[in-house]
């Protein structure tokens, strides 16, 4: 989890610490003088403030670089960002079931676990029981509850990132503007016995967009993931930030009318979600024949090669990908990726076809549809990208080194 790219140090005696930590993170300058260069800092001053950064611990010198000078002399030691001083806790919430890990500072997963959990019990059983995840985690890998630093939370709904709470979520019952975080630090708090850590809390699509996109397309300026499961979303990631709207609604894809008179979760008729998510192909091979519960019943299917399944994700597909069409049109992404349970070959066949007919030539022309690469981990990759971002930010850098007393 490196820094966000293009981010520019701000120069002269106004070059924080915590600047020099982001020039560090991102790979733009990784010794001390390439830092003197890039914020005009005097040798003394960058020693000063990286003298803070290695007394908190998030700092360490790696091996010797190459000799810079044509007169030779020693060579440059390059500085690194230590992702072992503390660790960060992820969880992804999906209708029925969740996943829960222990990951490093740099993205790397240390202990996972999956399970039921249904978020129509409510918010306050499942956010507790997701504190009794938390502990068994720690417990483990023998991690002391101390060394968590945040929590990050994927919810299947709109989330308001200034709150953290849900806003009308159509699939939560009983979640509306819910203080998720406040409930969730004092449910890792009760079954730790550690004081209270951040909690970001974000929708699950856009946490597994840019899992996605950080992991596998850093270099992509636009891109787009949509995930097929019980309901239909969309995370968007420009320049290496994720893209909410004005209060967390940006894409909701699956409450698009598409002129239609099913009857959608949400009580409106004709929303994308009523008749294309893996839900909607649930209750139609149910009523064919095929018992089918949920979205994952449908993947199961899939990968048993059900024909009606696979026909069935395949029209799914088209009837995405023709609101995928002006999705592309408007937003011009280089990468558009399915997840989700129906992200198989019938249901991408079905989206390429109609995405292709309908988008403007010059939309898809470089445009790449995949699958996703990450699977069901994306979200949780993407939460604690989220909360690494978020407290080594420059300006919370200083805060946190302030109180930490260095």
């Amino acid at each position: 989890m490196t820094g966000k790219p293009g981010r520019t140090a701000r120069g002269g005696a106004q070059a924080s610490a915590g600047d020099l930590l982001d020039l560090v993170r991102s790979g733009r300058a990784v010794t001390r003088g390439a830092l003197q260069q890039m914020t005009g800092l005097s040798r003394a001053t960058v020693g000063q403030r990286l003298d803070r950064l290695f007394r908190a611990g998030w700092l360490r010198e790696g091996a010797g670089g190459p000799v810079d000078s044509p007169l030779g002399g020693r060579p440059s030691i390059t500085l690194e960002f230590d992702g072992s001083h503390a660790v960060v806790l992820a969880a992804d919430l999906d209708t029925r079931h969740a996943r829960a890990a222990l990951l490093t500072l740099t993205g790397e997963i240390l202990a996972e676990r999956a399970g039921a959990l249904v978020v129509e019990d409510g918010p306050e059983a499942v956010l507790a029981e997701l504190g009794r995840w938390f502990a068994g985690l720690l417990t483990e890998t023998c991690r002391p509850p101390e060394s968590v630093c945040g929590i990050g939370l994927g919810v299947p709904g709109p989330v308001d990132s200034e709150t953290g709470r849900v806003v009308q979520p159509p699939m939560m019952s009983g979640w509306d503007g819910y203080d998720i975080r406040g409930r969730l630090s004092r449910a890792f708090t009760e079954h730790t016995g550690a004081g209270p850590v951040p909690v970001l809390v974000d929708n699950d699509a856009n946490l597994m967009a840019y899992g996605e996109q950080r992991t596998g397309h850093p270099g992509c300026r636009a891109f787009v993931l949509v995930k097929v499961s019980t309901g239909i979303g969309a995370g968007v990631v420009v320049d290496g930030a994720i893209y909410r709207g004005v209060d967390g609604g940006a894409g909701d894809l699956g409450h698009i009318r598409v002129g239609t008179e099913a009857l959608c979760r949400c009580g409106s008729y004709g929303c994308l979600a009523a008749v294309a998510s893996g839900g909607a192909v649930a209750r139609r091979l149910t009523d064919a024949g095929v018992p089918a519960a949920s979205g994952s019943d449908v993947r199961d299917l899939l990968a048993a090669g059900h024909p009606e399944a696979a026909a069935l994700a395949r029209e799914a597909g088209r009837r995405v990908g023709d609101v995928l069409a002006t999705v592309v049109t408007l937003l011009n992404p280089g990468v558009l990726m399915i997840a989700g349970d129906l992200a198989g070959t019938p249901f991408l066949t079905g989206v390429r076809e109609l995405l292709y007919q309908r988008a403007l030539p010059r939309s898809t022309a470089h445009l790449d549809v995949v699958t996703a690469k990450l699977g069901e981990r994306a979200g949780l990759i993407g939460a604690g990208a989220l909360v690494v971002e978020h407290l080594y930010a420059p300006e919370r850098v200083e805060e946190r080194l302030s109180a930490l007393g260095v």
